[in-house]
């Protein structure tokens, strides 16, 4: 059997959250209940990766019971250490006050390669831009702007930490690695082979330059779109999933989601100008609250990584289960003009 079935079978997580969650909530004295929602159920005969959700209720000291979402995410073959790592980083340098927050890290285990943390809970930004609020789209972003100064703010410290995930540090080494990926593409869908190694090429080329004019690193994010927004309630925002955080350049997480931000706004807003102010509030209240102003040195570096994003966007389009050759074209034509390739696809 499988180990990881483990976290799924009841006497076992009971016994284990008693033991290494409880002790956390000075404030409950029980655990009543354990609901199990298996969210991600990648499991093979003795490889996994999964994401799973437990409803804890939890008895106080007035018999009283409330129930938190605590979340595990575990993979055989890539230990979720720096992930918890990072997490309890930023809890312990201010990500868990005032309106800005993260998950709380709660423990890792060594056993299953996993680790547990409390959710927040709330609809992420992606579920808002579906519905075509703008209002609160806007809201949320310049929040989002916000949360990510805060993070890049934290470089300081961080320089005195560890790089948690130092593969993620570039994108030419981020997993899976684009020279794998290009492989791929040549293989399954040879007709966009050439504009995406052109367009890989002359954007890994651009980070290389500019990493190696400076010793200057930020903690990033790594991943940052959307579907990572949450938000709690009118005044707070979260921001889930640290897999990718690293130090790096912090122009990276300001390009990824000003492309992610773009490309879903406009399959359900449809409207041009809506998507480019809304862009503009995200970019200005960043610039206000990192309090930093905009050059044509930083302008070209989120240029190139709302490039790296979109083509990453596309190549997943043309290497998914059931590829769509359809959605990733009008994206690698974008990048094609915006890099200026010559190559005609």
């Amino acid at each position: 059997m499988n180990k990881i079935n483990h976290l799924l079978d009841e006497k076992f997580v009971f016994d284990l959250f008693k033991k290494e969650i409880l002790p956390k909530y000075p404030e409950f004295s029980d655990i009543k209940k354990i609901q199990t929602h298996l969210i991600k159920d990648n499991i093979w005969t003795s490889t996994y990766h999964i994401v799973i959700e437990y409803q804890t209720a939890f008895v106080d000291m007035e018999n009283n019971l409330k129930t938190l979402p605590i979340y595990c995410t575990a993979h055989s073959d890539e230990p979720r250490l720096n992930s918890f790592e990072a997490l309890t980083f930023l809890w312990q340098n201010g990500f868990n006050r005032e309106n800005l927050t993260i998950p709380r890290p709660l423990f890792y285990s060594s056993d299953f390669n996993a680790f547990f943390y409390q959710g927040i809970s709330g609809e992420n930004l992606y579920q808002y831009i579906r519905r075509r609020d703008v209002t609160t789209v806007e809201d949320v972003a310049v929040k989002a702007a916000a949360w990510f100064a805060k993070l890049h703010h934290l470089s300081a410290i961080a320089a005195k930490a560890k790089n948690f995930n130092p593969l993620s540090s570039r994108i030419e080494t981020i997993i899976p690695g684009m020279a794998h990926t290009l492989t791929k593409v040549r293989v399954e869908q040879p007709r966009y082979y050439e504009i995406c190694r052109q367009a890989y090429e002359k954007i890994n080329q651009e980070e290389k330059n500019f990493l190696s004019a400076t010793e200057e690193r930020w903690l990033i994010h790594g991943d940052a779109h959307p579907e990572n927004i949450i938000i709690i309630d009118k005044d707070k925002i979260g921001v889930i999933d640290f897999t990718d955080i690293c130090l790096a350049d912090f122009a990276r997480d300001l390009g990824t989601f000003l492309q992610q931000l773009e490309f879903m706004m406009l399959r359900k807003i449809e409207n041009q100008a809506e998507v480019e102010k809304i862009k503009r509030l995200f970019l200005d209240s960043y610039f206000k609250n990192a309090k930093i102003t905009l050059d044509d040195n930083l302008q070209k570096r989120i240029n190139n990584y709302y490039n790296w994003t979109a083509l990453r966007t596309a190549i997943f389009f043309l290497l998914k289960d059931k590829a769509e050759p359809e959605r990733a074209h009008g994206l690698l034509i974008k990048i094609g003009q915006d890099l200026k390739l010559d190559t005609v696809i």
